[in-house]
C-alpha cells in the first residue's frame, strides 16, 4: 500500500486508512503527524510551525525532566513563539520501542526517539555503540559514542532516509534482584528480565535465562515469580518501584540505553531554515542535558534504592548493593569478547565486522579473534 507523501510527515493511505500493520495505533498515529499551521501566525507575523514528537520511555526521567519541557515550553522561548510542539512517549502512544524508526522513515512518525538496541532487532548494526560489557562506566561511553556517530549519521541517512538530530543516554543499567547474591556468578540459574538481544547474550553467557519483558510489566513479574532479576536504570527501576520488589541490586554496567533523536527526511527538508538552525544548535544542548543527568542518575540510583542519604528522592529503598569486584570485571569483559560479540556480530554479518575493525576496535581496545 502506498503512502500518501503530499504532505510531509504524514502516514495515511491514500485511501483513507493506515497501511497494514499500523491500523491498530488508530489515533495514536495521527498525534504524531507533523503540522505546517499556515492559519497561525506568531507576534511577528510569520507562520507558526506545529511540531508533534514521538519521545522516549515515558515515566522515566529523560522525558519527563528533558525531552517533554524541551518540546512544549523551551522551543517556543528559543524560537521567539515561531515554532510549537507537543510530545507523546513512544509507550504511551502504543508504539512498540523495535518500530519507531521504520515508522520514521516511513514518515508516519515525523520526529521520534529511537531506542538503538530496540531499533537493533531489525538492523542488528544499530546496536553495535551499546553492547553490553562494552562500556563499563560513561568514559568508555562517550568515547564509543564520539567514535561512531560520523557513521551513525551516514547510516541512518543513506539506509533510511533519516536525519540524526542527538543520541540520548539512558542511566547504566543494572541488575535487581529478589534473591541474594554476592558476584555476577551467583546469577547462574535465575530467569532475568533483559530488554534486547545483547541482554539476552549476556544473560545466557552467566547460565541464566533471559526473559524479554516490556519495562512497564517488570514489577508485576518480580512479584508474581516470573522473574528473579530485571536488568534496568537504577533511578528507572527505581521509579518504577523495583525498590519495593527486590532486595539486591548488582551495579555492574551490563549497557546504558541508547537512544538517537532523529527526523523524517522529507519532514526535516519541510521545515524553515531558521527552524532547523535553531533544532541544530539547541538539541545539542539538550543531548548534552541528558547525558550529564543520567551519570548522575547512575549514582543516585543506587543511593536511593539503598536507601543512603545521598539520595534526594523521597523513594527510599533498603536494598544491598553488590558492587562490581574486580573479578565481575574480568568476567564481564570475557562475556563481550567471547559471547556479546560474536553474536552479535552473527546476527549482523560481514559489513558489521569491517566497520568494527575499522572504527570500533580502535576506539575501544576490543579486537576481533
Amino acid at each position: 500500500m502506498d503512502i500518501d507523501r503530499s504532505t510531509p510527515g504524514c502516514g495515511a493511505a491514500r485511501d483513507g486508512r493506515w497501511p497494514a500493520g499500523l491500523r491498530r495505533w488508530g489515533g495514536a498515529i495521527a498525534a504524531a503527524c507533523l503540522l505546517q499551521a499556515p492559519g497561525a501566525a506568531s507576534a511577528q507575523g510569520a507562520p507558526v510551525q506545529h511540531l508533534r514528537i514521538v519521545g522516549g520511555l515515558a515515566a522515566v526521567n529523560q522525558y519527563t525532566r528533558h525531552e517533554e519541557p524541551f518540546w512544549t515550553r523551551d522551543l517556543a522561548r528559543l524560537s521567539n513563539g515561531r515554532a510549537t510542539a507537543e510530545i507523546v512517549p513512544f509507550d504511551g502512544a502504543g508504539i512498540r520501542g523495535q518500530e519507531v524508526l521504520r515508522l520514521v522513515q516511513l514518515g508516519v512518525v515525523p520526529f521520534g526517539t529511537s531506542i538503538l538496541n530496540l531499533s537493533a532487532v531489525e538492523d542488528a548494526e544499530l546496536g553495535m555503540l551499546d553492547l553490553a560489557g562494552l562500556n563499563p562506566d560513561m568514559t568508555a561511553l562517550r568515547r564509543t559514542v564520539a567514535a561512531y556517530r560520523p557513521q551513525l549519521k551516514k547510516t541512518l541517512r543513506d539506509r533510511y532516509g533519516i536525519e540524526l538530530l542527538a543520541i540520548y543516554a539512558y542511566p547504566a543499567q543494572v541488575t535487581f534482584c529478589s534473591k541474594s547474591l554476592k558476584s555476577l556468578a551467583d546469577l547462574a540459574g535465575r530467569r532475568i528480565r533483559t530488554s534486547s538481544a545483547t541482554q539476552a547474550d549476556w544473560v545466557t553467557a552467566l547460565g541464566a535465562t533471559p526473559v524479554p519483558l516490556p519495562f512497564a510489566d517488570v514489577v508485576a513479574n518480580m512479584r508474581n515469580g516470573n522473574i528473579d532479576c530485571a536488568i534496568t536504570g537504577a533511578m528507572s527501576g527505581n521509579a518504577l518501584g523495583l525498590h519495593e520488589a527486590a532486595g539486591w541490586l548488582q551495579t555492574t554496567p551490563v549497557n546504558w540505553g541508547l537512544a538517537a533523536f532523529v527526523a523524517n527526511g522529507s519532514a526535516w527538508e519541510a521545515l524553515s531554515p531558521d527552524l532547523q538552525q535553531l533544532l541544530q544548535r539547541e538539541l545539542p544542548r539538550l543531548e548534552q542535558a541528558i547525558w550529564a543527568d543520567a551519570e548522575t542518575e547512575t549514582r543516585n540510583g543506587s543511593a536511593c534504592n539503598t536507601g543512603a542519604p545521598a539520595c534526594t528522592s523521597s523513594r527510599k529503598g533498603r536494598m544491598v548493593e553488590v558492587p562490581p569486584s574486580a573479578a565481575d570485571a574480568a568476567r564481564g569483559r570475557e562475556i563481550l569478547t567471547r559471547n556479546v560479540l560474536p553474536g552479535w556480530l552473527k546476527r549482523c554479518g560481514p559489513q558489521c565486522a569491517a566497520t568494527w575493525k575499522q572504527v570500533m576496535g580502535p576506539a575501544t581496545g576490543v579486537e576481533l579473534r
